[in-house]
């Protein structure tokens, strides 16, 4: 593998979405990857479908499109750990690892030999992360969490969705699962700073990561509002707490974001609405100001942008550098000039469906190139080959793989 992590290998046992994101990260980065799965079944999310990936007949295989999005990179074992050789196989490949990923709850893996202390007593220099819902302390910590109900939790869906006595109020949830992605880079960030700090130490270490602590600790401009206001925030649809002219807005012919960032560009934007005297207005001359007059600027606007299309306001916004742009489903962006140019949007060879579409990484490095070559694994496709590896006796395949149509 290329990458700045081809020298380390990650044993990662997490399922669902936190820890595999994680681990999909440092495979990008070139690390070798080693995802253990149940026999048989494999991760949750292999099932959390339609859709799924299609073989080269067309018919559905049993990856669903959920677990191709966060495990491309990686190698699959089947070894289940409730069995005495499952369990030494994890040992032995914890015993060459850099890094271990686990999203079990608290304590569930000691009970199998393969909690920190184990594997740490087997390996000193291992670092071993725990993504749980609440963290390895407090009175939590043995309560299961899905990501849905963490953005509700950690105050997320408070600040997000329509105000309160406009058409479709109510708490809304991000519609991709945030607190688990947010979760998974902080693991990635975590584990990376102890292999940053075992470098210099020789020493392994136990990273906890907690969903919660991850969500409050994101909630970012919205939490320091409160805690130096006493205010809670509160939902306002798509307009931002601190900062005007930001929010959706309707054109002729479709909706536009603007997302003025200052004084200057607020100045140009009335330029381009051929309305400069909106800049010079005491009440809207400075950022503090048009906050505070929001609710007087914000119709004004709007009503301007009502009279052209969406495109002349974009392509006019950009010449004098005022921050505008579309609001693109998933297909268009896709089909973004800029996207393209980039080349997020790859393909791997699969042994099943011939090539599975991925969503490349957006970390670029001049000396160390990122190298997708590994698509999503099939359920235990690279058993034989890792227990080869380890030098294990009658190494075997499991029964079933994706190739299995549902």
């Amino acid at each position: 593998m290329a990458g700045p992590l081809s020298h380390i290998r990650v044993l990662d046992l997490s399922r669902i979405m936190a820890g595999p994101w994680a681990g999909q990260v440092l495979a990008d980065l070139g690390a070798d990857v080693v995802k253990v799965e149940r026999p048989g079944a494999g991760d949750d999310t292999r099932g959390w479908g339609p859709p799924f990936l299609k073989d080269k007949a067309g018919r559905d295989t049993s990856d669903a499109g959920y677990f191709l999005s966060v495990n491309r990179g990686k190698r699959s074992i089947a070894v289940d750990l409730a069995d005495a050789e499952g369990q030494g196989i994890v040992r032995a490949l914890a015993a060459r690892a850099d890094i271990v990923l686990e999203n079990f709850k608290a304590g569930a893996l000691a009970k199998y030999g393969l909690g920190y202390e184990d594997l740490g007593a087997i390996n000193p220099a291992l670092i071993y992360c725990s993504i749980t819902g609440f963290g390895q302390s407090g009175p939590r910590r043995d309560q299961a969490a899905y990501d849905f109900m963490i953005q509700g939790m950690s105050g997320l869906m408070s600040v997000t969705g329509e105000a309160d006595g406009k058409p479709g109020a109510g708490p809304q949830k991000v519609g991709v699962p945030i607190v688990d992605i947010m979760t998974g880079m902080y693991a990635a960030i975590a584990v990376l700073a102890a292999l940053a700090r075992r470098q210099v130490s020789g020493q392994g270490e136990h990273v906890d990561i907690g969903m919660l602590d991850v969500g409050a600790s994101f909630l970012a401009n919205q939490a320091m509002n409160y805690l130096i206001s006493g205010r809670a925030p509160r939902r306002a649809g798509n307009a931002h707490p601190n900062i005007q002219p930001q929010d959706v807005f309707a054109t002729r012919d479709g909706h536009l974001v603007l997302a003025v960032g200052n004084d200057d560009q607020f100045a140009r934007l009335c330029d381009v609405l051929e309305r400069p005297d909106i800049a010079r207005d005491e009440r809207f001359r400075t950022n503090a100001g048009r906050v505070r007059n929001n609710a007087i600027l914000t119709p004004l606007i709007a009503e301007l942008l009502a009279n052209r299309e969406r495109d002349h306001w974009v392509r006019e916004c950009a010449r004098v550098g005022v921050p505008c742009g579309p609001i693109n489903t998933v297909p268009e962006v896709f089909a973004d000039e800029q996207i393209k140019h980039r080349g997020m949007l790859i393909e791997i060879a699969h042994p099943v469906a011939g090539a599975v579409p991925q969503v490349a990484s957006p970390m670029r490095f001049k000396h160390a190139p990122l190298s997708h070559e590994r698509p999503p694994p099939l359920l235990g496709e690279h058993t034989e080959e890792i227990l080869r590896e380890l030098g294990w006796p009658d190494a075997k395949a499991p029964a079933a793989s994706a190739a299995d149509g549902k």
